[in-house]
């Protein structure tokens, strides 16, 4: 349903509203999520540009996030870096189905449009205040996102 783009940047975004008494550098958030350095600069960078962190530079800098958590939604950090899409217009171009959609593609976007709400309606503090016996992100087999090599995360 969502990008690995999106994924990518969500994870980022909850790991830095855990995680808010400093700024933290993207290769710190890269390790603690297990999303590729490179890949994750680039997501980040999206998200300056989006207004959903902020970038602090120099060597004690890195990424806060912009607002709080509480102040931010699923959907606003999926559209900073990979925008839902909706079904406007019938997506194989046939011109039988004219300016409605088909009956499978109203559904399809009907599904869309209520992921799109359910996306805005949650909040990144929702995600972290969850109560669950893990983090709030992905964990790799065999390795904790907030315990590794002794060292919390």
């Amino acid at each position: 349903m969502i990008s690995q783009t999106a994924e990518y940047a969500l994870r980022a975004v909850v790991w830095l509203a855990s995680h808010p008494q400093r700024a933290l550098g993207t290769a710190r958030i890269a390790d603690a999520t297990r999303v590729p350095a490179g890949y994750l600069s680039k997501v980040l960078q999206s998200l300056a540009r989006a207004g959903i962190v902020v970038s602090h530079p120099g060597r004690r800098g890195g990424f806060l996030l912009s607002r709080p958590p509480e102040q931010m939604s699923v959907l606003d950090v999926i559209n900073a870096v990979d925008p839902v899409q909706r079904i406007r217009t019938c997506p194989l171009s046939l011109t039988t189905h004219g300016a409605t959609l088909c009956p499978l593609h109203r559904r399809l976007d009907d599904a869309m449009a209520r992921a799109e709400e359910a996306f805005a309606t949650s909040t990144i503090a929702e995600i972290i205040g969850q109560p669950a016996e893990s983090t709030p992100l992905c964990e790799s087999p065999g390795v904790s996102l907030t315990m590794r090599q002794g060292k919390e995360e």
